[in-house]
């Protein structure tokens, strides 16, 4: 199957990236790829050889190789219909314990490098009035959970920055989509030392998110029970908050 539609991903050398990159690949979009590990991008290339697939290696803290990988893709295959910021890491921290490093890269790629990625096609986006802009962000940033003030700071930060671009391109015509994932199945995950309610396959992930991007909808949480907790933590009251989660088990702190 063969496809006229563009996606552009960050962070689809493992994952949920892999697992959208996969589905996107299924659909017969053309695809542009970024990751740190090029192997790893170029050996998902070769499972696709009827395909159009180009494969960039940056990180996206680095704002001048983003934009070099989006140059290169809009050469080689014209503006992308859809735009996902999707990288992302997971560290445990804790402050006033020298975890100030793991903090500051967590909050590079979570936020930072969604705003990069956006920055090469946005304005591009909204001059030819068209395309949806795509920010994977996550249910923990509703509240901040022990352990995790940098992911949850992050994620937070990410919801509200994608509430602000949605507004701010919409007159322009170009959507803004905003993905808020539970606990799904893959790397980052497999390792948590607690209980993981709803736990998801990437690849239904995958699936369910490519849906509400096609609709644009707003926002979207999957799997869909993890919305009603969202919404249950939200309201909260801080006291009770504060109560349930002094003693819930934490991520390990990223040490070295």
């Amino acid at each position: 199957m063969t496809s006229s539609l563009k996606v552009f991903i960050t962070g689809a050398s493992s994952g949920i990236g892999l697992a959208l990159a996969a589905e996107y690949a299924r659909q017969g979009a053309t695809l542009g790829l970024v990751a740190r590990r090029f192997d790893a991008l170029s050996e998902f290339a070769r499972r696709f050889p009827h395909l159009s697939i180009s494969v960039y290696a940056a990180d996206v803290r680095d704002d001048a190789a983003l934009a070099d990988a989006a140059a290169q893709f809009i050469r080689e295959h014209g503006l992308p219909d859809v735009v996902i910021a999707n990288a992302g890491i997971s560290k445990g921290v804790a402050t006033g314990h020298g975890d100030l490093a793991a903090f500051r890269e967590v909050m590079d790629v979570n936020c930072f490098g969604m705003a990069a990625t956006f920055e090469p096609f946005a304005k591009a986006m909204s001059e030819a009035r068209r395309g949806t802009l795509v920010g994977i962000a996550s249910v923990a940033g509703v509240r901040g959970l022990p352990g995790s003030g940098a992911y949850s700071a992050s994620k937070a930060a990410a919801l509200t920055y994608l509430e602000s671009l949605r507004v701010e391109m919409r007159s322009f015509g170009v959507a803004v989509v905003t993905i808020a994932p539970g606990y799904i199945r893959t790397p980052m995950t497999a390792h948590n030392p607690y209980p993981m309610p709803f736990l998801m396959e990437a690849e239904r992930f995958a699936h369910k998110a490519a849906g509400a991007i096609a609709r644009k909808r707003r926002f979207a949480v999957f799997p869909w029970p993890m919305r009603i907790v969202g919404m249950l933590l939200r309201c909260l009251p801080r006291w009770m908050y504060d109560w349930v989660f002094e003693k819930a088990p934490r991520k390990p702190r990223a040490v070295g």
